[in-house]
């Protein structure tokens, strides 16, 4: 595996992978690996002649500046994971390789057509911007045929489907992933890391929850499942509820029924911010 720093480094790598026409995947991460970015490279892996993972603990996606210092980061650990899986290049720029000062201090502008004003876009204002900016940037940079991207981060995956049609990225498939789950039914997030061996006993209780919530669909409304599920998580002492929403699984918008319907839930666990849906 080649670590690569630069953007120049990389178009190079690029270029050259076209020349001789292989396929290329492109797994964008922040660091941090666990199994649920291992199950994304796999797949890159097993459908493409080339893979590029990148690591970048973007700066412009975090509204809050704590959490942005406080996201694990452990690089050698990263490179010698993505060796093991048979990666061929790991992308991993400082962040003045990727912005200019002007980037950093203005928010990217992208028209969502409303995917940014529910859930974490409602919580995190700007976050959506910065993802946009950064995966349309590593697009531009790798030009990949496939690129992966896990369904933990479900509006995400919504935002990444419509940047593709918005910025004419038309060539490249975008690959959803499911959520990998700890024995536990704990959704692997690099946020786990900050746990305590305690906080993470608590936070099962979350995918628990939702798991339950399936059955109830048959004899309750929309409305009366999300409410169940809230109030059962907030009856889990060290979990707190910031939002639960029963959504179409395309537009992101409110529904009346579960026939293709995804539930997306925020849910702190002390002050670790852990995020899980289930499809219904």
């Amino acid at each position: 595996m080649q670590i690569i720093t630069t953007q120049k480094a990389l178009q190079e790598q690029v270029e050259a992978c076209k020349r001789l026409g292989k396929t290329i995947g492109l797994v964008p991460t922040m660091g941090a690996l666990h199994e649920g970015h291992a199950s994304l490279v796999r797949k890159s892996v097993e459908e493409n002649r080339v893979t590029f993972v990148s690591v970048f603990v973007n700066p412009t996606q975090f509204n809050n500046k704590e959490d942005l210092l406080k996201y694990p980061r452990d690089i050698n650990k990263d490179a010698e994971l993505l060796a093991s899986l048979n990666v061929d290049f790991l992308f991993a720029p400082a962040t003045e390789e990727m912005y200019t000062d002007e980037e950093l201090n203005t928010t990217f502008s992208f028209d969502f057509g409303g995917l940014d004003q529910v859930m974490e876009g409602k919580m995190r204002p700007g976050h959506f911007n910065g993802v946009v900016q950064i995966v349309s940037r590593l697009f531009t940079l790798v030009q990949p045929d496939r690129a992966y991207f896990g369904e933990k981060d479900y509006q995400q995956l919504a935002i990444i489907r419509r940047m593709v049609q918005v910025l004419d990225f038309n060539d490249i498939q975008i690959v959803g992933c499911p959520i990998v789950r700890e024995s536990s039914g704990l959704a692997l997030s690099s946020r786990n890391q900050r746990l305590s061996a305690e906080e993470k006993a608590i936070a099962v209780n979350i995918s628990h929850i939702l798991f339950e919530s399936r059955q109830l669909t048959q004899s309750q409304s929309v409305a009366q499942v999300q409410s169940w599920v809230i109030e059962q998580v907030n009856r889990v002492q060290g979990l707190t509820v910031e939002y639960y929403e029963i959504v179409d699984q395309t537009t992101l918008m409110p529904v009346q029924d579960f026939s293709h319907a995804i539930g997306c839930i925020t849910v702190y666990c002390g002050p670790v911010r852990l995020i899980d849906n289930i499809k219904y």
